[in-house]
């Protein structure tokens, strides 16, 4: 068997974790269990989660090997059961900013035939990991036999049932991260790792090679099981961008070392009478003669390192002149104050700051007058680009309700008529934050997954396909009617209503469905609403259907038909938006992006209208604007759930 692990850029983004564990079996007790593989990804990671893939996959190691009297799929399901029981009590201690960014795969392989002929194959997964058997030239979508259930909250189980299939010589299992993928399957990697003759490092890297370039803008694993008699011990490769090299000793060194000068070094003179000792005592004194050739090494190293320090110092300082130039243009074009000149400053003005961002990274291992000076004309340029973005940075966010650990673990809510509507879908229960500060908790059957307003109403969703309503006065959602599925799998993603219709998203298959609404709160026949399959990631309608796409941008349709692609040129650059939002009444775009702590304000036509950005958002899952029943302009105050926390931001 011949195991090869494949880390694209492991640290293009810096909130973005993955590693995979391989483990052979150590003794002839746990040769019976077999090998054990497992890739995991977690986004939007905090820094006490740095270490939670390594957690994960360790315990579940032990787990697997500690009791080899179970048969493989036994051991394999009871230490996924000691994994959930793991997560569980950490989201119960309050940390929920894994749930939704965590995807995790688990594979065992088993040969249960003498002579080996035949492996056995026993493996789950959580999240958008993906798993792939190529046979002959055959690719086969492996995990699509996996169907989980919901997340249940206490005892949470995320790891659910187990897929098990038999596996024969020349077989071969590839699994993905989903950028990974994503990458492969849009430059048809797959297809030509199917047509080779023999899958080994040396071919499978002659296809990487092919898209280089591309390359480095994904970052991920490919963890890549080749399943042959020969045993070979598994490798490990980072496939990282080539980065030319600022500075190289010899070049910098060389003229000095021919000659053995180093100008503009000042040397000072020894007191040749205070070092005069006898030859014949410095050959006897062995421990002297060592001490003074440390104290050479000490000095032709501090030496170099003050050449060195000396030549980067004098690099960067040209980078600076030539950053100072752009902004000192950049402020010229701001003195004229008008939408085009001041285009042109904000351009400037990131590619100064774009330039500045490398020297910043080094700054603390410079001198003290010449970092300060980096920092400082950071500074200015963040400044400019704050303003000419309309970004505010809050440094104490009102913090208006905080939940109690173990007590209700929201994910998602609704703002109506003053009141907080949250949910999970992985819980039962509403739970209503009213405007006074009362809390109430609703006790619910069902567990909700999506939820949008409905004539002064609110609809909620339920998995797999059934409507509640909430009106007005009433205590708790009843359920309304049971949706026609479009399609089998189709994946309710996104929810939004217009003029009583709904429309829901399934971002697998980028369709966009629509529910026509035939009065007495019934609902016709699905419809397939868009011309064209979009890649987005999220909807919002306002009789337009507003898309987030993947690339970030924003698409506007209508009737069915792309009428506009909003490309948005803004600071800091978008990296991962996840919600959009807006509304007939809304006069504005609400853009989420957890990753840059941020949400987004925008007229319809792209324009910034304003940015809210704090370190104290550093947990996002989800958030509402006030309507214009809410009191004030619609949109004037933003709610925002941060992990446990519930923050309030008025324009």
């Amino acid at each position: 068997m011949q195991v090869f692990e494949f880390h694209f850029n492991p640290k293009l983004k810096p909130d973005l974790i993955f590693d995979s564990f391989c483990y052979e079996p150590e003794n002839i007790y746990e040769r019976k269990m077999g090998s054990l593989y497992m890739v995991g990804i977690l986004k939007n990671t905090l820094p006490k989660n740095l270490q939670l893939l390594e957690k994960i996959a360790k315990l579940i190691k032990e787990e697997y090997y500690k009791k080899t009297i179970f048969t493989p799929e036994k051991s394999l399901k009871e230490s996924l059961k000691e994994a959930n029981d793991f997560l569980e009590q950490i989201a119960k201690k309050g940390d929920v900013s894994w749930l939704g960014n965590l995807s995790f795969a688990v594979l065992s392989l088993t040969s249960y035939q003498k002579p080996w002929s035949q492996v056995k194959l026993n493996f789950t997964k959580v999240g958008v990991i993906k798993i792939f058997l190529i046979r002959g030239r055959k690719i086969i979508d492996i995990d699509k036999k996996l169907r989980f259930q919901d997340i249940e909250p206490y005892p949470l189980k995320i790891f659910g049932n187990i897929v098990s299939g038999k596996l024969a010589e020349n077989d071969l299992i590839l699994v993905f991260t989903k950028e990974v993928f994503d990458f492969f399957q849009r430059e048809n990697l797959l297809d030509e790792i199917s047509k080779l003759s023999l899958f080994n490092e040396k071919n499978f890297k002659e296809i990487l090679d092919k898209k280089k370039e591309a390359l480095i803008g994904i970052s991920g694993i490919c963890l890549a099981i080749f399943l042959t008699k020969e045993i070979l011990k598994g490798k490990r490769e980072k496939i990282l961008p080539k980065i030319s090299k600022e500075f190289s000793l010899k070049e910098v060194f060389s003229p000095y070392l021919k000659f053995l000068k180093f100008p503009k070094i000042r040397i000072p003179k020894l007191d040749v009478e205070a070092l005069r000792i006898k030859t014949k005592s410095l050959i006897s004194n062995k421990k002297l003669i060592l001490v003074l050739s440390f104290i050479l090494v000490l000095l032709f190293g501090f030496i170099f390192a003050k050449l060195e320090e000396r030549q980067k110092i004098k690099i960067y300082q040209k980078n600076l002149e030539e950053i100072e130039e752009k902004l000192s243009l950049a402020e010229s074009f701001l003195i004229l104050e008008n939408p085009q000149t001041n285009e042109k400053a904000n351009s400037l003005l990131k590619e100064g700051f774009e330039e500045i961002s490398p020297i910043v990274n080094e700054a603390p291992n410079l001198p003290k007058y010449f970092s300060e000076k980096v920092f400082s004309l950071r500074d200015k340029i963040l400044e400019k680009l704050y303003s000419l973005n309309k970004l505010e940075k809050i440094e104490e966010p009102e913090l208006i309700f905080e939940f109690k650990a173990g007590e209700f673990i929201p994910q998602k809510f609704l703002v109506f008529n003053n009141n907080l509507y949250f949910f999970s879908p992985y819980a039962k229960n509403l739970f209503r934050l009213k405007d006074n500060g009362e809390k109430e908790i609703i006790e619910m059957e069902q567990k909700f997954n999506l939820t949008t307003e409905f004539n002064n109403e609110i609809l909620f969703f339920s998995k797999p396909a059934q409507i509640f309503l909430l009106k007005s006065g009433e205590e708790k959602p009843t359920p309304l009617a049971v949706l026609k599925e479009p399609y089998p799998d189709f994946s309710f993603d996104d929810f939004s209503s217009f003029k009583e219709n709904l429309y829901f998203f399934d971002r697998k298959a980028g369709q966009v469905v629509k529910y026509p609404y035939l009065g007495n709160f019934q609902w016709g026949n699905p419809e397939f609403w868009l011309k064209k399959a979009i890649m987005g990631k999220a909807i919002s309608v306002d009789g337009s259907v507003w898309v987030l796409e993947k690339d970030n941008s924003l698409s506007k349709y209508y009737a069915g038909n792309l009428q506009e692609k909003i490309e948005l040129d803004i600071f800091p650059e978008p990296k991962e938006f996840s919600k959009i939002l807006t509304s007939p009444t809304l006069p504005y775009l609400y853009i989420l992006e957890p990753v840059q702590k941020r949400i987004v304000i925008l007229d319809k036509t792209g324009q910034i209208i304003k940015q809210f950005l704090s370190e104290k958002f550093d947990n996002l899952l989800d958030f509402g604007v006030s309507g214009p029943t809410e009191g004030g302009y619609p949109g004037k105050t933003i709610w925002l759930l941060n992990g446990l926390r519930v923050y309030q931001v008025e324009q």
